[in-house]
């Protein structure tokens, strides 16, 4: 669900065209970077793995329900 919530931030970012929200752009720009990096993929499928091992979390959405949070989107 990465890849869903990258998406949901890309379409937040398109919004943001005032002056004084281009520093909260930048930063989301800069959380895509980590969610798109290959060590925060690998840290992410360890967690998941050992989460779902454990009974911690039922399915793998983290970064999505993360992107949800962030923007205040309600979940499905």
């Amino acid at each position: 669900d990465t890849d869903r919530a990258l998406a949901l931030l890309e379409e937040y970012c398109k919004k943001l065209r005032k002056p004084e929200e281009q520093q909260l752009k930048k930063a989301i720009r800069k959380v895509m970077g980590i969610f798109k990096s290959s060590l925060f993929q690998a840290l992410l499928g360890s967690f998941t793995k050992k989460a779902t091992k454990h009974g911690t979390i039922s399915h793998p959405s983290l970064p999505a329900a993360v992107a949800y949070d962030v923007l205040g989107c309600p979940k499905d």
